[in-house]
């Protein structure tokens, strides 16, 4: 039988190693954990251990490998390769059935240099490494370990709950957003269309109107704004305004201090941060849960999860997880101090390192998490309605006093 060698924490934080004989790297895990014991490195010995560490690490790039697939693709790629397998086929057999049936060309080449490199010998797992664009290093880390351990079809049905599960969230918080952007946009163009257009007719008007006498303070305001808009191009600054932002934001996002700094403002924003924070712990939480129910190392798995949180707050988080467990300390005690997660987190992952069943804790955190930010996008939806009507309406109410204001003075001194 093989013989494994583990790295692992007891229930007071002290580390160990040794052995242990197992058939698969997920059963040796499964019996360090029933020992009491939390597993942060196991390896199979002599041989296994150079394929097990081969089998995590970063392939080699492949170049032309096609652009980005769509999630829902890979998805389905996911799960339908998962029941091949189940049913027996042979992974370059099921592999060819799949490319052929694929409707994506990016995709459908894809597959097929993932084919070729397993005719040329490598693993399947490192055959999809090489295509990071479809196949990110969760994926890839997930397929390693499902091969480690002889359970490939469990662990590909996993990698589609995961992916549809994640897919869904994204959906639910886009679709929230969608509303109000069409509003905005569309208040937005209207108002830039009167101040353009419209307003700048009424200053003739008004002035002839009054005599030539000074104006109310706030249609002197209006009309210099509906000036600057119409006469010195300020409509291309609006319209350039949002462009730039998202450009300026690009690129600051391509530096990590730039993009601490944005998550760092996002998660202090009043309700989007709560918002954001949620759907971070959920994605975190689930990533992390996956790849150590799929018999992932725990190190391993706080690095792939680090690079795949989507948020550098939390990633900056669980690095500093990572590093403390790796020096022998538990997994509950630096999230507790990092004070980035709820009570609520940190004592559910202390409870799953406990009873050994930390993958399963984390996944119901995940769900839990899920939930709240379904309540709380509705919520914010039923917040964000009244607001926009209310700053809407202060805005026309504002341009409308500004043309009537003048009149209705007027009016008033002629009845006198």
């Amino acid at each position: 039988m093989p013989v494994f060698k583990y790295e692992a924490l007891d229930s007071q934080g002290v580390g160990i190693k040794d052995e242990i004989e197992a058939l698969s790297q997920k059963e040796a895990i499964s019996k360090i954990r029933n020992m009491g014991y939390f597993p942060t490195k196991v390896h199979a010995r002599g041989v296994e251990k150079k394929a097990a560490a081969k089998a995590f690490a970063r392939p080699e790039r492949r170049r032309g490998a096609g652009g980005k697939v769509k999630v829902k693709y890979i998805a389905q790629f996911a799960r339908q390769l998962s029941t091949l397998q189940d049913a027996g086929l042979p992974i370059l057999r099921s592999l060819r059935i799949l490319q052929d049936q694929q409707k994506s060309g990016t995709f459908k080449k894809v597959i097929g240099y993932v084919g070729d490199d397993i005719e040329g010998g490598s693993t399947l797992s490192e055959a999809m490494g090489r295509c990071p664009r479809a196949f990110d290093r969760l994926f890839v880390n997930m397929v390693a370990a499902g091969e480690t351990g002889g359970v490939l079809d469990l662990i590909l049905s996993r990698v589609a709950d995961f992916m549809e599960k994640a897919q869904k969230l994204r959906g639910r918080v886009k679709s929230a957003m969608v509303y109000p952007c069409v509003v905005l946009t569309a208040a937005f163009t209207i108002l830039l269309l009167l101040m353009w257009k419209v307003i700048p007719q009424f200053e003739s008007v008004l002035t002839e109107m009054t005599g030539g006498a000074e104006l109310p303070k706030i249609t002197q305001v209006v009309l210099a704004v509906a000036a600057w808009v119409s006469e010195k191009y300020g409509w291309v600054v609006l319209l350039a305004t949002p462009f730039a932002l998202v450009f300026l934001f690009r690129f600051i996002k391509q530096f990590r201090p730039g993009r601490f700094v944005l998550d760092t403002i996002k998660l202090k924003l009043p309700v989007l941060g709560q918002l954001t924070s949620k759907v971070a712990v959920t994605r975190w939480t689930r990533t992390l849960g996956t790849l150590i129910g799929a018999g992932v190392p725990i190190l391993d798995a706080l690095n792939v999860t680090r690079e795949t949180a989507g948020n550098e707050v939390f990633a900056n988080m669980l690095g500093n997880v990572h590093n403390s467990i790796r020096q022998g300390d538990t997994f509950a005690g630096p999230l507790r101090q990092s004070k980035t997660v709820d009570l609520i987190v940190s004592n559910m992952v202390a409870v799953g390192e406990e009873t050994g069943d930390l993958d399963k804790m984390l996944l119901k955190v995940a769900d839990n998490y899920d939930e709240q930010v379904d309540v709380l996008v509705a919520s914010l939806m039923s917040l964000l309605e009244p607001i926009m009507i209310l700053v809407l309406g202060c805005i026309v109410m504002l341009i409308v006093l500004s043309i009537f204001l003048p009149m209705i003075t007027i009016i008033t001194k002629l009845q006198v």
